[in-house]
C-alpha cells in the first residue's frame, strides 16, 4: 500500500512511554490475537484474559524520549498517522453521501505496555481496541512485530492499515448507533447469544475496514499487488476457529466472539468488493449464514 508523500492525521495522542494502570479496556481485533491465545493456551477463559492481566502491579511512569525510539518504530508511527488520515477523508466522504452528517474525527492513542482510557486502563495484552467512552484507538506499535512472530504473518502496510480500520470500523458503529445498541442487547441475554452478538459486531468492523479500502483505492490508487492478500492473511490468522485450533486443538464454536477465519475473511473482502454501507451483519437472519 503506498502511502509516499501523504498527510499525517494531527488527531493523535503520543504516549508512548508513559505507563498507566492495567484494568481492561474495550477490546478490538488484537485483543483475542495476543491475551485470548494464551488463555486458550494456557486452558483459562480468553474474555477474562485482559482482567487477569489487570491484576499486575501498576508500572513506575516514566517519560522516554524520541531519540529512543527506534527507526522502524517511527516509521510505523508515521505510517499509522497517514493510514488515519486516510480514513478521516474516506468516511468524511461516505458520511455526506449517505446524508448521515458530519463525520466525527477519533483520536489515536499511541502507547507502550500499558495505558488509560475512558473505558479504563489496559496493557498491551489486549491489543488494538476502540473505546467509545472517548472515542479514541489505542495502539501500541509492538503489536506488529507480536503480529508477525506469534501469528506467522508478515506485516505490509495494508495488513497493519486492515487492523486500524477495523477499529474504525468499531468507531463507525458507534456513530451509527449500533455499537450501543448491540452493547445493551448483549447485557440482557445469555453468553452464548452475547457472543454471537460480539461476533457480528466484528464482523461488521471487518466489513467497514474493507469499506474503507475500496473508496481509499478508488480516491488515491494505494493498493498495490498483493496487498488485499495479506489483509486476507492476517484475518485468516485471527479467526476464532484457527487460534483455537492452534492453541488447543480444536474450535468451540458457542465460544467465538470474532468470527472464524473463512468469516473475517468473507466480511473483509465484500467490504472491500462492493464498498456498500447499505449492507451489514445485523440484516442476516441466521446466525450460521454470517
Amino acid at each position: 500500500m503506498r502511502l509516499d508523500g501523504r498527510r499525517e492525521s494531527s488527531n493523535v495522542e503520543d504516549r508512548r512511554g508513559l505507563s498507566g494502570g492495567a484494568k481492561v479496556g474495550i477490546g478490538g481485533i488484537g485483543g483475542i490475537i495476543i491475551a485470548a491465545l494464551f488463555a486458550w493456551m494456557s486452558g483459562g477463559d480468553p474474555l477474562q484474559a485482559g482482567l487477569q492481566a489487570a491484576q499486575q502491579m501498576q508500572a513506575p511512569t516514566e517519560t522516554v524520549g524520541e531519540e529512543n525510539f527506534t527507526e522502524e518504530e517511527q516509521e510505523l508511527a508515521s505510517d499509522c498517522k497517514k493510514i488515519l488520515a486516510s480514513t478521516e477523508e474516506v468516511w468524511t466522504k461516505i458520511f455526506q453521501d449517505q446524508g448521515w452528517g458530519e463525520y466525527q474525527f477519533p483520536t489515536l492513542v499511541l502507547f507502550t505496555n500499558q495505558v488509560n482510557s475512558a473505558c479504563g486502563s489496559a496493557t498491551a495484552a489486549v491489543g488494538p481496541f476502540y473505546c467509545s467512552g472517548d472515542q479514541k484507538l489505542y495502539v501500541d506499535l509492538s503489536f506488529f512485530t507480536q503480529m508477525k512472530r506469534q501469528l506467522g504473518v508478515e506485516g505490509n502496510t495494508f495488513a497493519y492499515a486492515y487492523v486500524i480500520a477495523h477499529e474504525i470500523g468499531h468507531h463507525i458503529e458507534y456513530l451509527t448507533g449500533t455499537l450501543n445498541k448491540a452493547h445493551s442487547a448483549m447485557n440482557q441475554t445469555d453468553k452464548v447469544t452475547a457472543n454471537q452478538i460480539s461476533v457480528r459486531l466484528e464482523l461488521l468492523a471487518d466489513y467497514y475496514a474493507g469499506v474503507w479500502a475500496h473508496y481509499e483505492d478508488a480516491m488515491n490508487h494505494s493498493m498495490e499487488y498483493g496487498d488485499l492478500e495479506k489483509g486476507l492473511e492476517l484475518a485468516k490468522a485471527i479467526g476464532d476457529d484457527w487460534l483455537q485450533k492452534k492453541a488447543q486443538g480444536r474450535a468451540t464454536p458457542e465460544s467465538f466472539t470474532h468470527g472464524t477465519s473463512d468469516q473475517r475473511k468473507r466480511w473483509l473482502k465484500r467490504g472491500f468488493d462492493t464498498g456498500d454501507m447499505q449492507t451489514t451483519t445485523f440484516s442476516v437472519q441466521n446466525y450460521n449464514d454470517l
